[in-house]
């Protein structure tokens, strides 16, 4: 079994979720960094490993109802990603923008680093809507079809884009991209702090912006460490040809 410090911090987060909120607390991407082991990230965060180490070892022993989402099929954990997460995407990039916008026009005199983040705002929810689009007609169908051909030990066709594997590689390198967009969010806005003198209309947006990134690594990472993953193995599995 591999030692718990060469494994790759995603695995560690599908293997058990609430270790989530352990490398969330020090700083640590788990989702579009999630290829990393835990022992080079705490190096190139200068987090102790040893304390990690502990704190994830200790958050074992303590119960909770936290989804199994590795134990998942693939064709219901598609459509959980699209019901929670691409619909709480839609149902709100348009809302935190038009904060964003009014916070920009107001404050951006003072504040200049917020007429940055409403532009930066703006090509991540541009962004998004072509991703998600893609995955929702694309991709999960075909995830789906995956599925559906083990459920009833059937084969299936091999698609127009050759491999799954392609797609999904499209789809990291996007969330890649869209994960450093809302990093730099986080740097213009010092972790999402407001001023002292913040109205709460700019309060509200800064909140909004942190639950969106929050919600997006969660999104994030139940495609790149657990639904691509199962889905690339499925497919070599099913021997397609």
């Amino acid at each position: 079994m591999k030692d718990l410090k060469e494994k790759n911090v995603g695995e560690i987060v599908a293997d058990d979720y609430r270790t989530s909120d352990i490398f969330k607390s020090h700083g640590i991407d788990f989702c579009c960094g999630g290829k990393k082991s835990l022992q080079k990230v705490c190096e190139e965060k200068h987090v102790d490993l040893d304390q990690i180490t502990n704190e994830l070892l200790n958050i074992k022993t303590v119960s909770s109802t936290t989804h199994q989402f590795d134990t998942w099929k693939l064709d219901f954990l598609s459509d959980y990603i699209i019901n929670t997460h691409h619909s709480y995407v839609e149902r709100e990039m348009m809302v935190i923008y038009e904060y964003a916008k009014k916070v920009s026009s107001v404050h951006g005199h003072h504040y200049t680093e917020m007429v940055e983040v409403a532009e930066i705002f703006y090509d991540v929810a541009k962004e998004l809507v072509a991703h998600m689009r893609k995955e929702e007609m694309i991709l999960f169908p075909y995830i789906k079809e995956l599925a559906k051909a083990l459920e009833n030990k059937t084969t299936i066709a091999k698609p127009g884009f050759m491999s799954v594997e392609n797609p999904i590689l499209a789809m990291i390198n996007e969330h890649e991209t869209v994960g450093e967009m809302l990093h730099k969010i986080d740097s213009l806005t010092h972790n999402y702090t407001p001023p002292e003198d913040a109205c709460n209309t700019f309060r509200v947006l800064l909140a909004k912006l942190n639950e969106f990134e929050n919600d997006l690594h969660t999104h994030i990472h139940l495609e790149n460490n657990i639904l691509f993953p199962k889905a690339i193995a499925l497919e070599k599995q099913l021997m397609i040809s």
